[in-house]
């Protein structure tokens, strides 16, 4: 009788934790939402804000659908914010009948909450013409903070949407790189500014657009490349096992022939991102600095995640 007490009990306390850690978990997905959100509006917000205190006044068709919408408000009687929320809402139509969901709600929450921030602006400062007085000071000033944004919201799974949307569907249709597709649409609607605007803004709207891609490129695109390390060593087992055990990576091993004494060696050749590659070279270095070690930069991948369970290939 004691026994089934105790067992009872038991159940009770476990069916108790359960529901208690339900809760808990509950409770952390909320504050991991809350938290998800504050960053994408605060994001949006310096974005928007870029548009309207800089990009706005110089006139300048900057790499954005906010830079077309500047254009297009010089023919069709509407605000730079409305036409930027109709665009956006036509793209992202034409983003999930081309592409499918894969931008999800990230995308769409800020693509639509931008246009209404810069709406926000334009009631707030309805007078507003410039803080620098000088275009080119504000193309300057909008490609620094809008980057600061892009990025944030990058790091995030997310976008901006406009010619993000442009940029996915040609990389998926026509496999452009993702940074040179932004690239080719924003010289599009710079291009564009030539509808309303002297040749001088033209040059300042392709210039801008070239250098707003440079520096996406660099804080952004290249941040996600990988790398492929290609390395021929005697110390080939410390390496591999500081690669599975250290860096929870994986790897494959290639027979290599020398060509000069036709010696056998084993190649390991992985793939790291940045952080993962400068442990691995530290690594290296301690253990075997004469490595003969090979780098490739790696700008795509096609692989199963490992959180997934392994994947074994039969013979």
């Amino acid at each position: 009788m004691g026994f089934i007490i105790i067992e009872s009990d038991g159940k009770r306390v476990f069916r108790y934790f359960l529901v208690w850690l339900k809760k808990e978990l509950t409770v952390m997905k909320k504050i991991a939402i809350i938290k998800e959100i504050i960053i994408l509006t605060l994001a949006t917000a310096m974005i928007s804000a870029s548009v309207f205190f800089f990009l706005m006044p110089s006139h300048a068709s900057v790499s954005s659908i906010a830079g077309l919408a500047i254009v297009l408000a010089n023919f069709v009687p509407l605000s730079v914010s409305a036409i930027t929320l109709i665009i956006n809402v036509f793209l992202l139509i034409l983003g999930f009948i081309t592409c499918g969901p894969e931008f999800g709600y990230k995308t769409v929450y800020t693509a639509m909450l931008m246009p209404v921030i810069i709406g926000v602006f334009e009631k707030a400062f309805p007078d507003f013409t410039s803080f620098t007085g000088d275009a080119t000071l504000d193309v300057v000033c909008y490609i620094f903070f809008v980057s600061i944004g892009i990025s944030i919201l990058f790091n995030r799974n997310a976008s901006s949407g406009g010619i993000d949307i442009i940029a996915k569907i040609l990389n998926k249709y026509l496999r452009i790189d993702l940074g040179k597709a932004m690239s080719i649409a924003g010289l599009c609607v710079a291009a564009s500014s030539l509808l309303a605007y002297d040749t001088k803004t033209l040059i300042l709207s392709i210039l801008g657009t070239y250098f707003n891609g440079v520096i996406i490129d660099h804080f952004i695109f290249d941040q996600k490349l990988k790398r492929r390390v290609c390395i021929v060593s005697p110390f080939e087992k410390e390496i591999r096992e500081f690669i599975l055990n250290e860096l929870h990576s994986g790897a494959t091993i290639y027979k290599a022939i020398g060509a000069y004494r036709m010696q056998a060696h084993n190649e390991i050749i992985t793939i790291v991102d940045k952080s993962e590659y400068q442990k691995l070279m530290a690594f290296v270095d301690k253990v075997d600095p004469n490595a003969f070690v090979t780098v490739y930069k790696v700008s795509e991948m096609q692989y199963m995640s490992k959180s997934l369970p392994e994947r074994i290939f039969e013979n």
